[in-house]
């Protein structure tokens, strides 16, 4: 983007401080021009502006990932992440949104107030040198997908995004941007992200589950990953939702109604199979008594019992004959303190963890138990279980 340069007064940025000068600009000199807000955050001037998306692999660059950490300005750009990115862009493209992307400038740059504004608000022209060097504190990973999806969608080049400028003081104040920037971001909880989340069929699954199942309504918890010790609930929503995606995996011919219908039906199958769960509704017992006693409750157990679901529903099992067929569970020992049985599979150590060898373990043992065959994994599993007691 070329750019005639002013020859009337314009704000020069000196040392985090705008000054007027009504020297003429050098000719010659091509500039990117924006329009802008200027704003004061803890004394030090930085500016608010919009970028066409097809500027930003010209302009913003990242540090070389061979330099060592101490070098750069922000961490190595991890590759793995961006296919993702650009899968969410390349099937949103009427609805992605992405936050600000936040640089640091290092040039000269001018600022020229706008005439027609009011006082004191900002707004004007901001002109940075194409010379200049730009590096990304905060976006590198939007940056690249934005680059890659712009080459099978071209026409999305002159849509935007919102970037904040900041003056480069130097390699200590960009580590330190970066640092301050990422010091207080906390991801959402897996819970609030299926109860927010309304492009994932299986989430919009879960919620109507969570909220229409006699089992569940009123007994999940829509947004923390974790349930306090004194909660009356008995399951997170993501743990719900962890269930649901082993129940329906590798099957796609069923609509939302159906797997609705068919996500009940476990839930009310399995429901026969744990007294404690209808105690809980009941007000007979605390649901932290049986958080703290008994396994059925937790993530792992949910996931390991909506894989074998998963197997009856692939085998044609009628949904309505679940209850005769998971009816064995009832007659196992789901406490904590049946360790020969849960220890080194649904916990370690007497804690419930849910990594994915524990899971495949878990469901292991339920398939054991149900008289169902093992899957080369789960047999894979059991046998170096076995080899190791």
């Amino acid at each position: 983007m070329r750019d005639h340069v002013e020859r009337r007064g314009v704000a020069v940025v000196v040392d985090d401080q705008l000054e007027v000068s009504s020297s003429p600009a050098l000719s010659g000199v091509y500039e990117y021009a924006f329009p802008a807000i200027r704003g004061v955050q803890a004394g030090r001037v930085y500016f608010v502006s919009m970028c066409p998306l097809k500027l930003l692999s010209k302009m913003f660059v990242w540090d070389d990932d061979e330099l060592p950490a101490e070098l750069r300005a922000q961490r190595t750009l991890n590759r793995g992440r961006i296919p993702e990115i650009v899968r969410y862009i390349e099937e949103n493209t009427a609805s992605y949104t992405f936050s600000a992307i936040t640089a640091s400038v290092d040039a000269s740059v001018r600022f020229a107030p706008a005439q027609a504004a009011e006082a004191n608000s900002g707004l004007g022209t901001l002109r940075i040198p194409m010379d200049g060097r730009f590096i990304i504190n905060d976006g590198q990973h939007r940056r690249a997908a934005i680059e890659q999806a712009l080459r099978t969608n071209p026409e999305l080049g002159d849509e935007t995004i919102a970037v904040v400028f900041f003056l480069d003081k130097g390699l200590e104040r960009c580590q330190q941007m970066f640092a301050d920037l990422n010091r207080h971001a906390v991801r959402p909880s897996p819970s609030i992200g299926v109860l927010y989340d309304h492009r994932d069929p299986l989430a919009a699954v879960s919620r109507t589950v969570a909220a229409q199942s006699p089992v569940l309504r009123g007994f999940v918890e829509q947004a923390s990953t974790s349930l306090a010790k004194a909660s009356r609930k008995m399951f997170t929503l993501s743990a719900v939702n962890g269930s649901h995606k082993a129940l329906f995996a590798r099957v796609t011919t069923l609509e939302h109604p159906e797997m609705v219908d068919v996500a009940t039906g476990m839930w009310t199958a399995l429901d026969r199979q744990f007294p404690e769960w209808e105690m809980i509704r009941a007000k007979q017992v605390h649901a932290r008594e049986i958080r703290r006693d008994f396994i059925h409750t937790h993530g792992i157990v949910l996931t390991a019992l909506g894989r074998v679901c998963n197997t009856l529903l692939i085998d044609g099992v009628s949904v309505k004959r679940w209850p005769q067929r998971l009816a064995p569970l009832s007659k196992l020992d789901w406490a904590r303190t049946n360790a020969d049985l849960w220890e080194g599979r649904a916990m370690v150590g007497g804690a419930v963890t849910k990594a994915s060898n524990n899971v495949v373990l878990t469901t292991a043992a339920l398939r054991l138990h149900l008289g169902m065959p093992l899957s080369p994994e789960e047999q894979k599993a059991e046998d170096n279980r076995k080899a190791h007691v």
